[in-house]
């Protein structure tokens, strides 16, 4: 999710969203696949999981692709930080195939304790891998869940704007990622219950899809049987641009250019 790549070509890049974002769901959903199919752990660890999750995903990517790990971010930096949109779908198709193949290796490891925990595979165990209104219990709509969606994913660009501008106050000694993880768990811890903080198209169509290709036949639809999967597709992509936007205006635009001195001169103070 930082804002530099160095230049490995578009290849290199895709790899490392690809890795990136396969590390960041290989600890999220199998958190997930552990609370619910074992009953090993609670929401608190959940949350933390997905936020080091974050962090150690985006000290993988980072380096190579800028690790944005996410779609919705992707976007946004194309919108309001120059990122070519040449990359954008890309990019977007990367971090899914990366959430895809961590989704199957989540399923396949855990396959027997998902077996014992929920035999038919059903909406009881769907939410190790994607998410749901309500987390599946609680009376939340769909258009609640793209309210939520807009509302969290919003946040996550907001932040992560403020903390990667250099012209803000940056966190120093490479701690971007440390900070980006946190601001997850924080997302987790406050807003987790309408939607389960999906924030990430790419995050919750993989593993859908790699649910759906081992037997969870209702991996499209909600517990009400409703078709639910756009919603943590359209919901980010619309609040990453709305949290970026706001961003700027807030606070970027208030952020003066330092201006340019020649090599070693000392800057001239105001009389």
């Amino acid at each position: 999710m930082a804002q530099d790549a160095s230049r490995t070509g578009l290849a290199g890049e895709l790899s490392a969203e690809f890795a990136g974002t396969l590390i960041l769901i290989l600890f999220g959903c199998g958190v997930v696949a552990q609370v619910v199919g074992a009953d090993l752990g609670n929401h608190d660890s959940i949350a933390w999981a997905w936020g080091l999750g974050v962090t150690l995903g985006v000290y993988v990517a980072a380096r190579i692709s800028g690790a944005h790990l996410d779609p919705a971010v992707t976007l946004a930096l194309a919108v309001f930080k120059g990122f070519a949109w040449r990359k954008v779908a890309p990019y977007a198709l990367a971090q899914t195939a990366g959430a895809f193949v961590a989704a199957l290796l989540v399923r396949w490891n855990y396959s027997e304790v998902l077996a014992k925990a929920d035999p038919g595979h059903t909406i009881k165990t769907q939410g190790v891998f994607s998410t749901l209104p309500g987390n599946g219990a609680l009376p939340v709509s769909e258009l609640g869940a793209l309210r939520d969606q807009i509302i969290g994913t919003a946040i996550l660009l907001f932040v992560i704007f403020a903390i990667t501008d250099l012209l803000n106050t940056p966190p120093g000694a490479n701690l971007s990622p440390l900070l980006i993880g946190l601001l997850v768990v924080a997302i987790g811890m406050a807003w987790g219950t309408d939607a389960g903080y999906a924030i990430n198209p790419a995050r919750d169509f993989g593993p859908r899809l790699a649910s759906f290709l081992t037997g969870y036949g209702s991996a499209w639809r909600d517990q009400y049987g409703n078709l639910y999967f756009w919603v943590p597709i359209i919901g980010p992509l619309i609040g990453g641009v709305i949290g970026a936007a706001a961003y700027r205006l807030l606070i970027g635009r208030h952020l003066a250019v330092p201006e340019q001195q020649e090599p070693g001169r000392v800057p001239a103070t105001e009389s």
